[in-house]
């Protein structure tokens, strides 16, 4: 098993990272700016700072193919930042929203975004050709409490969304204006804006930490601050779920998940330092279990920067068991 990479970055907790498509950059959210840091041989180096939020950015992601970047902040703003002659170039985006934006990221298509918030809302956001600038729809109902974590669904019309208010639930993004018209799928036919397709609450009432769509999209998975790990199994529009399974754990809660496969989730989050940080888990025939844990892979996209301000990068190695001490901080 190849050695981990260890980049330490400043002593700062890191609220948000996304990595470029080709992995040669990596930005980083740091107190009121964004870090982008490039690449160099066996290093990180950084090379510059996207300033325009005037509060903690909470939310970054790099856009795969256009390579855009947006942002947001408890300044209650979203920015899109592009490439120009002169630098990165902010454009503001019309959020619309009164409290603070708790999280951001790119569709599939990369023609829209979400934004969570502390308003109970979610802001859909996408560029009008007419005004030339970016404007927002929001999803309201019926979101009760702050939106802690999004994922969109391959198609780039479904939108998944945890709250504080201990549900998981699907929503539908179509905007008319960019969306072709999504074929019908387990979540639903019709799929006008705000449509509610599913509503998942945690047994527990605990805060939704991280919610993801299998890649075929039709499975959804969360995970909450009871530390369970939830997985749902839509049985077609306005029917009751074909199954939603559970799994406990007795550890620390994790607070994000990805799927790889369509039979397999890796979950991380705040697990104990005498603990590594991964956990992998097998899904299938409506049973979830619990096969590996490992150090934390590249492209899991949960917790890869911890609150000492230290990258940990373990590039692709998932084919074994490793038990040391590794990860200091939460996730």
């Amino acid at each position: 098993m190849a050695s981990p990479e260890v980049h330490h970055l400043f002593h700062r907790s890191i609220a948000d990272h996304s990595f470029s498509a080709d992995r040669q950059t990596l930005a980083v959210t740091r107190d009121n700016n964004v870090e982008l840091y490039n690449r160099s041989g066996s290093k990180f180096v950084l090379k510059d700072e996207l300033k325009g939020h005037d509060k903690t950015v909470t939310g970054v992601d790099i856009a795969p193919n256009s390579g855009r970047i947006v942002t947001c902040s408890q300044d209650r703003n979203a920015l899109v930042w592009e490439p120009s002659p002169s630098g990165w170039k902010p454009t503001l985006v019309l959020l619309r929203t009164n409290r603070a934006a708790t999280f951001v990221r790119w569709s599939p298509s990369e023609l829209k975004f979400a934004v969570g918030s502390g308003a109970c809302t979610i802001a859909v956001c996408y560029f009008e050709e007419e005004n030339d600038w970016w404007v927002s729809k929001h999803i309201k109902k019926p979101i009760r409490s702050t939106v802690t974590t999004l994922a969109w669904h391959p198609n780039s019309v479904l939108l998944a969304a945890g709250s504080t208010d201990s549900h998981a639930r699907v929503f539908s993004g179509f905007v008319k204006a960019v969306d072709p018209r999504p074929e019908s799928s387990a979540w639903g036919e019709r799929l006008p804006f705000n449509t509610v397709c599913g509503e998942y609450m945690n047994d527990s009432a605990g805060w939704i930490n991280g919610v993801a769509f299998s890649p075929s999209g039709n499975t959804l998975a969360f995970v909450a601050s009871d530390s369970d790990i939830t997985v749902v199994y839509p049985n077609g529009p306005e029917q009751p779920p074909r199954a939603v399974v559970s799994i406990s754990m007795q550890l620390l809660p994790f607070m994000s998940l990805i799927w790889d496969g369509e039979d397999q989730i890796i979950a991380a989050g705040n697990v104990s330092a005498a603990r590594n940080t991964a956990y992998q888990f097998r899904v299938m025939g409506g049973f979830i279990q619990r096969l590996n844990l490992y150090r934390i892979v590249n492209h899991i996209a949960c917790g890869e920067t911890s609150m000492d301000g230290n990258w940990w990068v373990h590039w692709n190695q998932r084919d074994g068991l490793d038990l040391e001490n590794f990860e200091k901080n939460p996730l």
